[in-house]
């Protein structure tokens, strides 16, 4: 028995042929992503007649998603920003994985982040999933965008955060 753990830990202790067997794989460190630059301030109030410029901005979006977080409505940009990035996803299964999430996440009733579509936008969206394409939520993400631009974007006009940007 002695003489079998001896072997096994000559075997360890062997040096390696080459560095290479030394170097172990770790995984690389992420990326920062850049420091977001703050926009002008007027470029920040043309947010004020535009949600797709506030959306594609994205300190405006970090903005506006700031402020839905404080009055516990975020799920409508985040909603919106998961179908962007979804319609950029060109991999079928990918794609497959990222509508079943997208769903169960905003769409199913009771999701964990619902959002506030019509019945009939809800029906729609589910008989679109049944073979998801790059279109699948567009009726859903244009209703959501359409309250959104009614609603929250008034308020967030209204907000500090948008008066802090515009000084």
């Amino acid at each position: 028995r002695a003489k079998e753990i001896k072997t096994k830990l000559g075997t360890l202790l062997q040096k390696p042929d080459s560095a290479i067997d030394f170097i172990i794989p770790y995984p690389e460190k992420p990326e920062k992503p850049p420091k977001v630059q703050k926009p002008s301030p007027e470029e920040a109030l043309q947010w004020r007649d535009s949600l797709e410029k506030l959306l594609q901005n994205p300190y405006g979006l970090a903005s506006f998603c700031s402020f839905l977080r404080s009055e516990f409505s975020e799920e409508n940009a985040e909603f919106w920003v998961a179908c962007e990035d979804y319609k950029k996803t060109k991999s079928p299964v990918k794609m497959a994985e990222k509508a079943k999430k997208i769903y169960e996440e905003f769409i199913q009733t009771e999701a964990p982040k619902e959002v506030n579509i019509d019945h009939f936008t809800k029906a729609v969206t589910m008989k679109n999933l049944v073979e998801p394409s790059p279109t699948s939520f567009d009726m859903a993400q244009k209703r959501i965008f359409a309250l959104m631009e009614k609603d929250s974007l008034p308020r967030f006009v209204r907000s500090e955060f948008y008066q802090e940007l515009i000084k």
